[in-house]
């Protein structure tokens, strides 16, 4: 089956209808892999289109067209920023989202906290990330929050206030994340400079063991390493990624996965800039912006990787036996119980699975199992 997604993010003007059915034609041509047909066009129509000049003052803009087709269990899902959400304009642009099929919506709210937004330099305030999350689920219903731990100086109350907030307010997912230092950054400068430390790794690892603890006794499921879900909310559009399902990325900054085979596949992006991209495609020329052909090797350590970290079902070795011709088991036998002496993976004749502990530390149990 074929999958159809949206970019990656809704950005503050999209001008979808045309230029996704424009994208979609030539999506067999020669600058994609051969064997990928043209996008049916009841999938094209899976996505937020939003109308220019329709923007109230600091609000976003009205969602014009989201089609669902009557599919039965079909999610239709989008992003915001709480600084969108909040007021009447907010309220607004969520009904006439959910009165034109979407279902789900993930909130980029960070924190809770005035300090910690200030020190992420984002753009809402503490009130209008509540008031955000409050909105999003009283209309939307099924809402994701995204929050960051391991923010320097930042109390461990404040991130347990951060996520009893989160679930209180009515979250079905809670997706968290600790806090990176990406090189050619501000932060990144800042470290280096030594005007900012970072939280080392016990203070990572105590935050990271508390979250499982704490969403566990609210009913959530931790099904991967930094995805929590209520029972029945999922999310759909991630597990594709991770077990390299087929998604056809349709607008700015939308990523493609095409499996030719059971051990080849193409990956691409179209370019992130909108009005390159609608140029482009009212030019006809693709829109895409680079592509990849991925083979058996790269693909299996993918595999490996995405299937340690869903913590729930864990790495299925039959079907990487199937599809890569690897018999993890006996490759990697001594690994496999020294990792499993330390704690790290529960080890069964079908399924490796991380512990808690392993969690922690998903990338370098990992490494220890590619290759």
């Amino acid at each position: 089956a074929v999958r159809v997604l949206g970019g990656r993010s809704v950005p503050p003007r999209l001008v979808a209808g045309q230029e996704v059915a424009r994208e979609r034609g030539p999506l067999g041509g020669r600058e994609q892999p051969e064997r990928v047909p043209a996008v049916p066009p009841r999938a094209a129509r899976r996505g937020l289109v939003v109308e220019e000049g329709d923007r109230g003052v600091g609000g976003p803009e009205r969602p014009r067209e989201v089609v669902a087709d009557g599919e039965p269990g079909l999610s239709a899902a989008v992003e915001a920023n709480p600084e969108d959400l909040a007021g009447a304009d907010g309220a607004a642009w969520l009904r006439a989202a959910r009165d034109l099929g979407v279902t789900r919506l993930s909130l980029g709210v960070q924190s809770f906290f005035d300090d910690d937004l200030a020190f992420m330099n984002r753009a809402h305030d503490a009130a209008q990330a509540e008031a955000g999350a409050e909105a999003a689920v009283a209309i939307i219903g099924d809402v994701s929050v995204d929050l960051i731990f391991g923010i320097p100086d930042q109390p461990f109350e404040h991130w347990g206030a951060n996520l009893q907030k989160a679930v209180r307010l009515g979250a079905t997912h809670v997706s968290t994340y600790s806090l990176t230092v990406e090189e050619r950054t501000p932060l990144h400068k800042l470290v280096a400079l030594g005007r900012v430390v970072p939280e080392g790794d016990e203070v990572l690892r105590e935050r990271y063991e508390f979250t499982h603890r704490y969403l566990a006794d609210a009913g959530f499921e931790h099904y991967e390493v930094s995805s929590f879900a209520r029972p029945g909310h999922r999310s759909r559009h991630n597990e594709g990624y991770w077990t390299h399902e087929t998604m056809i990325g349709l607008g700015p900054s939308a990523h493609s996965f095409w499996r030719e085979t059971r051990s080849r596949g193409w990956r691409w992006a179209d370019v992130a800039h909108l009005g390159r991209w609608q140029g482009l495609l009212l030019a006809g020329e693709s829109p895409v912006d680079w592509r990849e052909q991925i083979g058996p090797d790269e693909l299996a350590d993918e595999a490996i990787l995405l299937g340690l970290r869903r913590l729930v079902d864990g790495l299925d070795v039959d079907r990487l036996a199937m599809d890569y011709g690897i018999d993890l088991l006996t490759d990697k036998r001594a690994e496999l119980a020294a990792l499993e002496s330390a704690g790290l993976v529960e080890v069964s004749p079908r399924r490796v699975r991380l512990t808690l502990d392993g969690a922690a530390v998903a990338d370098a149990v990992a490494l220890k199992l590619v290759g």
